[in-house]
Formats: structure tokens, sequence, C-alpha cells
């Protein structure tokens, strides 16, 4: 038997989209992190009227109801209409936009904590790729992410779905110029080493690479790569141990590989 939601109101048609600032998350995983982010505004959840107890719904109606909330009961034609037909696992969220941080505090965390450790994305487009390197960052404890604000994937509903909600607990600076960032991270009151992940001419195995201390990874672009000018600011180009008759990872993949060998030259066990 479906859980009944007290003071829910079954909505009838499709919210007011007129409002640009708001948008749709959806999947019982990217809500719950999303309320226990505690980091957006929230317009309104819709939750199924017949979904069954688990404990992704149950907290999800115990926080809004907490939080004196909008928690209304839906359809499934309610559900459709809002996301399509997709699997939102009966849940709907309408919030505000993701809050990006000021890359102001992206230089004060790295003038403050002496194992600051950034991933910086470089223009990559694909929301997949994008969303898995959020979710590994976040389980392995990287300080900081920064990413273009054109021609890249921003903090989209499709990101924090892919990320398992991960998205909403990282610190994400969106900025128009990567390469500057990289440099006022680099310069002597911060300290901040960077490698880039890539192939080609100069590259050295990430293993053989000193990548303890303050570190930023930079992960290029789907086919493309790092651009020029930001694989010639980054101060170590490094490349991961291929054996196979393939040539190459996908960015989410081969980016989680390296901020895991930043883990292990850590000190695997240790506490950040």
């Amino acid at each position: 038997m479906g859980k009944q939601f007290k003071g829910g109101r079954q909505s009838k048609g499709k919210p007011q989209r007129g409002d640009r600032d708001r948008e749709l998350l959806y999947g019982r995983q990217p809500v719950r992190e999303m309320l226990r982010a505690g980091r957006r505004r929230i317009s309104e959840v819709f939750i199924l009227s017949s979904v069954r107890s688990s404990e992704e719904i149950d907290e999800i109606t115990a926080t809004m109801e907490e939080r004196n909330l909008k928690l209304s009961n839906a359809s499934p034609e309610k559900l459709e209409s809002l996301v399509g037909d997709v699997n939102h696992q009966g849940v709907v969220a309408e919030v505000y936009p993701y809050r990006y941080v000021s890359y102001k505090k992206m230089l004060s965390d790295a003038g403050q904590d002496k194992n600051a450790f950034f991933l910086f994305l470089d223009h990559l487009e694909d929301p997949q790729n994008v969303g898995s390197l959020l979710r590994t960052a976040e389980a392995a404890g990287v300080t900081g992410v920064v990413i273009p604000s054109h021609r890249a994937a921003g903090i989209t509903p499709a990101v924090v779905r892919a990320s398992a909600g991960a998205a909403e607990h990282m610190q994400i600076a969106q900025v128009p110029n990567l390469v500057s960032c990289i440099k006022l991270l680099q310069d002597k009151d911060r300290g901040v080493w960077f490698a880039g992940l890539d192939g080609g001419d100069g590259a050295s195995l990430i293993s053989e690479t000193d990548l303890t201390g303050k570190i930023g990874i930079v992960v290029g672009s789907e086919g493309k790569g790092m651009r020029r000018l930001t694989r010639e600011t980054c101060d170590y180009i490094v490349k991961l141990p291929m054996y196979g008759k393939v040539t190459s990872l996908n960015a989410g993949v081969a980016g989680a590989i390296a901020m895991f060998e930043v883990l292990r030259q850590r000190g695997l066990g240790e506490e950040k």
C-alpha cells in the first residue's frame, strides 16, 4: 500500500515555468541529497501518491515536513507531465538553480588548507561525465571544483542526477577563464601544483609524478582533451598506463583514476 502524506494535495496542471529561475530534479537519491545539502531554495516537491515507503522516501518526507516546505501528492500523469517518460522513482522537486561558490572561496581554501585538492574541468560538455566526476570528487574529498561558464556543462539537473546528488555537496565555482584561475592558485601565497591529465609529448606516468601537497587535477574535454593554453599552464602533464588495444578512457573514468591516485600517494586509510 502506498504511503499517504498528511496535508498533501493533488496538484493540477504543470507548474508555472515562466519562472526561468526554476528547474526540476528527479529521482530519490538526487532529491534526498539536495535536501541534505540545504543549499537550494525549494519551490515544491511532488511525491507519487502510490509510492511505497523506503529509506529515501521517508527521509524526504520527514525533511520537508520539518522545514515546513511544500510537499504534494501527485499522480503518475502529473509526474510525467513535469519530467516526461523518465525513471523519476516517484519523486520530483521543483527548485531554484544550483548556487555556485565564489572563486575567492577557492583561493581562501587553498591558502588555509595544506592538503587543498582541486578538480578543474576544461570544457567538458557531457552531463554524464561531469556528474560522474563530481560523484568521485565528493568521495575523494576534493576541496573544490572549477568549471568554465561558457561552452561547458553547468550544474544542471542532468548533472546532479548523474552525480547521484553528490554535486549538491560540492564547492563548485563557475569562471570565465580557467587559465587565469589556475595561475592564481599557483602563486607563491597559495602554492597549488597542477597536473593535467593528457597524453602526448612530455606526459609522465601519473604514478611516477608527485601529487602530494596542494594539488589540482585538470581533466580535458571529451575528444579534444585540454585546450592548448590550459595544457601549457599546468605544472605537469600526466598519463595513465595503458596496456590494452584501447588508447584512451572517457573523461569520467580517467579523472576518477587520477583523483584516487592522489589519495593513494597521500596514504590510503589516512584522514585528509
